[in-house]
């Protein structure tokens, strides 16, 4: 059995601006479906890196395959293969939805389906300064999707919305994927990498510190499970020995309980079996932003600052 190529390999990608390293040695891959997110704070090298994957900007050393192509040589062979939402994207204030849909469509028929598929037919004649972040975010998604390509970078697509605004886009990038598109989304919204996210790549100072999915990532780093709820000192002993505690502490009144997510299911079944089920039970669990927060605002080496030019 043939194992399937992944739509987009990046293997020992290096660039430098000047003295800076913005990307040192990073190596993934995506697989085709998937939407991949690619974590981590302002200068991390996440725009840098899928500049470089998108052939925008030329690599110091590595190599990156797409579709089967190198992203710069397979220009021709890439083209409306590869979908794009560049960070700072943006349009004249005059021009309308619709002018700009059929500007960078390949026919009317691809306008018109974009038109529909996004809701943006009732904004057909809107110009871009008459509209809000949601909907230019969504006419952005349009743009990048006109011509159905079979990957797409979406770089910082929610940075500036409300929290409304920003789930209302989650959406439309989960109907990218349905679609069969497969999705590289740059994000420094930890719960947005959760939330969309098939595998995480999280990047700090220009190098890959993690990666895997963000249940393995929270499992991986994250301070783990803990329980609180009203007892007796004398419990803490036998709650201890339950499976998936690690420790079992007394705060006045109370025990907290720390392990595995596991433990949340023994302790109840315990907790049943002896009669004795307390009414305060709470349950703390970790997520992805509890997770990486040390990981990725720990500088990883020591770098110059970021000067113009050098991408996040």
């Amino acid at each position: 059995m043939t194992l399937q190529q992944p739509i987009l390999g990046i293997n020992g990608l290096s660039k430098t601006y000047g003295s800076y390293v913005a990307v040192n040695n990073l190596s993934l891959s995506v697989e085709a479906g998937e939407i991949f997110g690619i974590l981590g704070s302002n200068g991390a090298g996440k725009t840098t890196s899928v500049e470089c994957a998108q052939g925008l900007r030329r690599p110091d050393a590595g190599t990156i395959e797409i579709l089967g192509h190198d992203p710069i040589k397979g220009r021709t062979q890439l083209r409306g293969r590869v979908g794009s939402q560049l960070q700072d994207a943006n349009l004249p204030d005059r021009l309308r939805v619709g002018e700009a849909i059929g500007l960078f469509a390949n026919s009317k028929t691809h306008a018109s389906e974009a038109m529909s598929d996004w809701g943006l037919a009732d904004l057909e004649k809107t110009p871009f300064a008459g509209l809000s972040g949601g909907q230019r975010q969504r006419l952005f998604l349009a743009l990048a999707l006109l011509n159905r390509p079979e990957i797409v970078f979406l770089d910082e697509l929610t940075q500036g919305l409300d929290p409304h605004a920003r789930r209302s886009v989650w959406s439309l990038i989960e109907q990218v994927r349905e679609r069969g598109t497969t999705v590289v989304l740059v994000t420094h919204f930890m719960e947005e990498a959760e939330v969309l996210c098939d595998r995480v790549a999280v990047m700090t100072a220009g190098e890959l510190v993690a990666l895997g999915t963000p249940t393995e990532l929270i499992e991986r780093y994250g301070p783990g499970v803990r329980m609180r709820f009203g007892a007796d000192r004398r419990d803490v002993e036998w709650l201890e020995r339950v499976q998936g505690v690690a420790s079992a502490t007394m705060f006045g009144t109370e025990v907290e309980l720390s392990g595995s997510s596991q433990m949340i299911a023994h302790v109840g079944s315990a907790l049943v079996g002896r009669g004795a089920v307390p009414p305060d039970i709470r349950v703390t669990q970790p997520d992805l932003e509890r997770a990486l927060l040390e990981l990725i605002e720990q500088p990883h080496r020591e770098h110059a600052e970021q000067p113009q030019g050098a991408m996040a």
